[in-house]
């Protein structure tokens, strides 16, 4: 019997949008239902069954929250999604609260809604599931300049270094890399430099003949090795010790390495793409990291923005991660407080602290709603530019752009309205920066 195609229900009451989105999933070799309105959406989701829900959030008989209740009182096995308004992050924060695994801001991209879609897609595939997790999420400008700067360096061969702090997603971005390139179909090899012993380094890189040294009972491959053909991954390249850095350097440049105890060289094709939260151009200049061997890595150089700079994404990864860590059970739901407290807290853990903090909630929740109690956020790091409290009446995404308009205000009042300096101090980009001042009106 023919496997059936994966069916999704779109819903939107613009027949424009409604057309673009169902040939767009008809070229991905889905089978596609049109609704709409709230009316048609509940009648259709009583008829047949589907693999995902895409709804308007404005639709003309009601709100697509309406559609999103209706699934999850209802039992339905089915991921939803709603496309908002641009940057209303009170309607995305609704959304997921509501039950929706994601959004999508209009005005809609197609590769925005692609990927949404093969991700949704794959949520009841562990194995797919735990590729996906290897995609870089988010909408925000300096998230966006990282995914066009990945497009165009994946195809090349050259060296790449990304830097940026600790749980910004610098292996992520790697595997991303990685994927994206001609060499995808080959190995990926993730090296933590900092973990090796110094005794051992020489060995684990390039491998070594049986007898090489004491405990050597076998012929064993090193990192160069196992990553031929693909990408070598070297983290914390920083850590590695000089004499292992001159060593590296030869192996990078003759695209040989010899094995302890072995008198000649193999070849090795590898790309390397390294990474460090240390500023490698600093250690040079401490003495700590050869020059030549730091321009043979950073032929190419990418940033990993902190999740500070991609706090409009916040309610997107809360919303991924709810449905990663509820394990395929009952997804929880976020108080009003909690949303609060997560959207104030500092994260100097970034995109990794947040992962830890959602998973540790859906542990301690017991249950289907997390309040702040689960959320265990230390105080110290709540964020000094984002106030304590809504005010009264206020809506969340006045809120946000209340705190954000008088972070940067400061900002540019203590440089003197030096917008270059201004980035530097609140730690996004000037595009970033420049992105902001036109959204929020400030002159």
């Amino acid at each position: 019997m023919r496997k059936r195609l994966p069916r999704v229900l779109v819903i939107d009451d613009e027949p424009d949008l409604r057309e673009l989105v169902e040939l767009t999933l008809i070229k991905m070799g889905l089978e596609v239902t049109t609704a709409g309105c709230v009316a048609d959406a509940k009648q259709s989701l009583a008829e047949h069954d589907f693999d995902l829900a895409l709804t308007d959030m404005r639709l003309s008989d009601g709100e697509g929250l309406e559609v999103v209740r209706h699934i999850v009182d209802a039992g339905l096995d089915v991921p939803v999604a709603v496309i908002t308004a641009y940057g209303s992050a009170e309607n995305a924060v609704a959304a997921m609260k509501a039950g929706a695994f994601d959004y999508l801001a209009k005005p809609v991209g197609l590769a925005n809604l692609r990927s949404l879609v093969r991700s949704a897609l794959s949520l009841g595939d562990p194995v797919a599931a735990a590729a996906s997790s290897d995609g870089l999420i988010g909408e925000a400008p300096a998230m966006q300049e990282v995914k066009a700067l990945i497009a165009k360096i994946a195809k090349s061969q050259a060296a790449i270094t990304i830097e940026g702090e600790s749980g910004t997603g610098k292996e992520r971005a790697a595997r991303l890399i990685h994927s994206e390139s001609a060499r995808a179909a080959g190995p990926f090899v993730p090296v933590n430099c900092g973990a090796i012993p110094d005794t051992l380094v020489e060995a684990e890189f390039f491998g070594y003949k049986k007898g090489a040294f004491t405990g050597a009972d076998a012929d064993r491959d090193g990192f160069f090795q196992a990553a031929d053909g693909g990408t070598l991954f070297l983290d914390e390249v920083g850590d590695l010790p000089l004499a292992m850095q001159v060593k590296l350097l030869r192996a990078i440049q003759e695209k040989k390495v010899r094995r302890l105890g072995n008198h000649g060289e193999e070849p090795v094709d590898v790309r390397i793409v390294c990474a460090s939260h240390k500023k490698l151009n600093e250690l040079v200049d401490a003495g700590a990291f050869r020059q030549d061997l730091y321009y043979r890595l950073n032929v190419i150089s990418l940033k990993m923005p902190p999740l500070r700079e991609l706090r409009e994404d916040v309610p997107r990864l809360i919303g991924h991660l709810l449905e990663r860590f509820a394990a395929g059970g009952e997804r929880p739901r976020l108080s009003p407080a909690a949303v609060q407290a997560l959207l104030a807290y500092h994260y100097p853990g970034n995109v990794r602290e947040l992962e830890n903090i959602v998973e540790r909630a859906v542990a301690l929740s017991g249950g289907a709603l997390i309040e702040p109690i689960d959320l265990q956020l230390a105080t110290s790091s709540a964020d000094p530019d984002v106030a304590p409290a809504l005010a009264s009446g206020e809506a969340l995404q006045d809120y946000l752009d209340r705190v954000e308009r008088e972070a940067i205000v400061r900002a540019l009042e203590a440089t003197r309205f030096n917008r270059t300096q201004a980035a530097k101090n609140l730690g996004v980009s000037f595009r970033s920066l420049r992105y902001r001042l036109e959204r929020l009106g400030i002159k």
